[in-house]
């Protein structure tokens, strides 16, 4: 019984090679790849080498050369279900059971994937046979060359074409619905071609199958200019991209990949000596696909069409994919003239002048800044207020918070600049500028908080909130009640301010300061009060900002307390594979995703 690809192709995307590798031999980086001593023959020059882009090791002297899968089993004598499950848990994965349904699922998709390459061979035949002059005079003008058609394996499916007398001959009606390619009419009670009268694109997985679907219609009074194959058992377009199984054949050549919306985008760029290209399915970017293109392409330049919708598509992108970014992975935004499109502009252009075109791209952070400034009104503080607001509140979701928090700073920089007022304290800066270091100083401050929780820093900030806006939260002291901190002693502080601002014994106060408490919470407020991140965003913040901010952090350190249970159960799992537990992991994970 075979384990499933998708499965197996999981663990890979999961596992880095050198992650696999690295605990049993030492390694060390070498450009692009990893070195090290062979752990399959005895020598004192390293000539062992690791490639995480390609997924493999090479061993020149022993000429060995696998995937992680064939490293456990050659150096761990482990059989392939051993290996499977053993990676499986390093993934943080279930591992697999074989069950009758499983046997039948990859039967499935046997069916599934040939009746797919039985239609696209078909339509290929159809296009190239020269019975359709018209659609070959469409893709002339179009500049798509005899080249591309063979390369990409484009075809067209003809309005009367007879196919589905074809392959019923082989499978059953059932196996052809669930392929995707027809469908079955209502009133006519016949199973209809949905790509009829379409030129196709075959879109295919990492390995080379055809998984999927694109058709373009050149009828003025069709629905819908394209049409993609329905997602199915094994098609999910947020899991896919068009041109993946033959980008990723050039990434040791390329350290960057377009993104781009169509399939004619791919096409032509490809015809013009551009093969890092992909296309996203006509959906917006999601986590799997941006996942994906990492493991091949390390700065992915998402190209999008110059119009008003192309350019509202792109920002979308930049705050889904922003939490993502990594120390070593980036994305950057290329935006094209008004009314151009990748296709288009590189056909009236060409490639040198599309490349020249591609050193104007941004970096993503740079992308969204100048997408939000374009809105903002300067001399309005509510506009400024809002702006910041925004930008701020992108940063706080990037998921590496050492990432976090220095695009945090640098932002935070930018804003002070834009306006004196904004700029808090800037005459006191200039003061002392001759005597302090500035890095030095920001340096003390950032260890001062290493000392301290990323969970402890955020009940700092709310405590913050409270002590220094006594009058809003004398308003509002539901919100303070709904809050448990980690520590007894906050949690004894929280009572006592609610108390006394039941007792009206702060009335005439708006801050509370150390001295207003016994001394076991003075050195407690000197902490808050020093260490909380929240005081550089604080000032001149009206009462709904201030509650806004509250409520927000609130939200993170739920959000740090799942993390927190989901890691805890996760190596529970992988100790005890306990139904019980996987499904309450399974659970937490699905409360961390809805947010």
């Amino acid at each position: 019984m075979k384990y499933p690809k998708e499965y197996l192709d999981e663990i890979k995307l999961r596992l880095k090679v050198s992650q696999v590798v690295g605990k049993s031999v030492k390694l060390k980086r070498r450009g692009k790849e990893f070195i090290g001593l062979s752990p399959f023959t005895t020598e004192k020059t390293p000539s062992f080498t690791v490639n995480d882009e390609k997924g493999f090791y090479h061993c020149f002297s022993s000429a060995e050369h696998g995937n992680i899968f064939d490293f456990l089993m050659k150096t761990k004598n482990y059989k392939f279900g051993e290996a499977v499950r053993t990676l499986a848990l390093d993934a943080g994965m279930q591992p697999f059971r074989f069950t009758k349904q499983d046997e039948e699922r990859q039967n499935r998709w046997t069916i599934y994937k040939n009746i797919l390459e039985k239609y696209k061979n078909f339509c290929h035949e159809e296009l190239i046979s020269g019975k359709h002059s018209d659609i070959i005079e469409y893709l002339k003008e179009r500049k798509v060359t005899k080249k591309e058609i063979d390369f990409f394996k484009i075809g067209y499916s003809s309005i009367n074409n007879n196919f589905y007398e074809i392959i019923k001959k082989e499978f059953d009606e059932k196996q052809i619905i669930l392929s995707g390619i027809f469908y079955f009419d209502e009133n006519k009670k016949i199973n209809v071609d949905r790509f009829r009268g379409r030129i196709i694109f075959p879109v295919k997985t990492l390995d080379g199958s055809t998984i999927a679907l694109g058709g373009r219609t050149l009828s003025k009074n069709s629905f819908a200019k394209y049409i993609n194959s329905p997602e199915t058992e094994f098609y999910k377009k947020g899991n896919n991209l068009y041109n993946i199984n033959s980008a990723r054949e050039i990434r040791n050549k390329k350290e960057e990949v377009f993104i781009v919306e169509g399939y004619m985008d791919v096409v032509n760029l490809h015809k013009f000596g551009i093969p890092n290209v992909l296309a996203n399915l006509g959906t917006a970017m999601t986590e799997k696909q941006i996942e994906l293109v990492w493991r091949f392409f390390k700065n992915p330049v998402i190209c999008l069409d110059g119009d008003a919708s192309g350019q509202k598509a792109a920002l979308r992108a930049a705050e889904k994919l922003f939490p993502l970014i990594k120390p070593d992975y980036n994305i950057y935004f290329l935006t094209l003239p008004e009314n151009q499109d990748p296709d288009s502009f590189i056909n009236q252009n060409g490639k040198e002048v599309f490349l020249d075109f591609v050193k104007s791209k941004q970096e993503i952070s740079i992308f969204i800044w100048n997408s939000y400034y374009a809105d903002v009104d300067r001399n309005n503080p509510h506009s400024l207020s809002l702006f910041e607001k925004k930008i701020k509140s992108i940063c706080q979701n990037i998921k590496d918070r050492t990432l976090a928090k220095y695009y945090l700073d640098n932002f935070t920089q930018k804003i002070n600049e834009l306006t004196p007022n904004l700029n808090y304290k800037k005459n006191d800066f200039i003061k002392f500028k001759k005597n302090i270091n500035p890095l030095q100083q920001t340096k003390d401050i950032f260890n001062q908080r290493n000392k301290f929780q990323e969970k402890e820093l955020k009940e700092f900030s709310i405590f913050f909130l409270i002590i220094n806006n006594l009058d809003f939260f004398r308003k509002n002291i539901e919100l303070i009640s709904e809050v448990t901190f980690s520590k007894e002693i906050m949690n004894e502080l929280k009572k006592i301010i609610i108390d006394d601002l039941l007792s009206e014994k702060f009335f005439d106060k708006n801050k509370l300061k150390a001295d207003d408490f016994d001394l076991k919470f003075k050195e407690l407020i000197d902490l808050i009060n020093i260490n909380a991140p929240v005081k550089i965003i604080h000032k001149n913040k009206n009462e709904s900002e201030v509650i806004s901010i509250f409520n927000e952090i609130k939200s993170e350190i739920k959000q740090l307390e799942l993390r927190s249970k989901i890691e805890t159960l996760e190596d529970k799992v992988s100790m005890n594979l306990d139904e019980n537990l996987y499904s309450e992991l399974l659970s937490l994970r699905n409360q961390l995703k809805s947010g």
